[in-house]
């Protein structure tokens, strides 16, 4: 299993050092962008994704909490994004936006609300390279896992292995050492934002979470 770690939470002031301290220990880089509408929260832009691209080669994995996503792709493309995720909830052109973040060779990734059902992105599953399961509400950290997003993990992996389907199925939301053993088995990646950058040794609770 992979793991995303967003930065969220992290110290700003710091963050290339932050960000450094994890980096080798970690596989994707996880960027929350918030537009503040579709979330009650505002968090950051291309510019930010843009300034600490050339810090890491690693993946960076962009998941657009936005309205009319497809307003913005080529700006996220273009920041250094490796994979853009964005909601079913936020768009009325769904294929349409995977196909415009595809055209840019970038990989293209949906996501589900905690009260959205697998039924929901059905359609879309052929076109996928990755299927983000919110486990909290999304717009902030530190919430409490919500235990209904297991279920949606193991009906993905069904439907991904009886269709041969290609997409990695992520979680994100009050993920830590005790909730990642009760869906890991069905995930693909997981993303891990406050138990890992809001912690004095932020190693040492990667190691909980690769152990777990």
């Amino acid at each position: 299993m992979k793991l995303s770690v967003s930065i969220l939470n992290i110290d700003y002031k710091n963050i290339e050092k932050n960000l450094n301290d994890i980096i080798d220990d970690i596989d994707y880089v996880h960027l929350d962008v918030m537009d503040g509408v579709f979330v009650k929260n505002l968090s950051f832009g291309p510019a930010l994704i843009k300034s600490i691209r050339p810090l890491t080669e690693k993946t960076f994995d962009t998941h657009l909490m936005i309205i009319n996503p497809e307003k913005y792709i080529k700006d996220y493309v273009d920041a250094g994004s490796n994979i853009i995720t964005f909601h079913v909830e936020a768009t009325g052109d769904v294929l349409g936006t995977i196909n415009l973040i595809k055209s840019y060779n970038v990989k293209a990734g949906l996501s589900i609300k905690p009260n959205t059902e697998v039924n929901a992105i059905k359609e879309f599953l052929p076109y996928l390279d990755m299927v983000l399961i919110m486990s909290v509400e999304p717009g902030f950290g530190g919430q409490k896992f919500m235990e209904n997003s297991i279920a949606k993990a193991k009906e993905l992996q069904e439907l991904k292995k009886k269709n041969n389907y290609h997409y990695e199925v992520n979680i994100d939301g009050g993920i830590n050492n005790e909730t990642i053993k009760k869906v890991k088995d069905y995930l693909d990646v997981c993303v891990v934002g406050s138990y890992i950058v809001s912690d004095k040794n932020p190693k040492e609770k990667i190691e909980l979470i690769r152990n777990a």
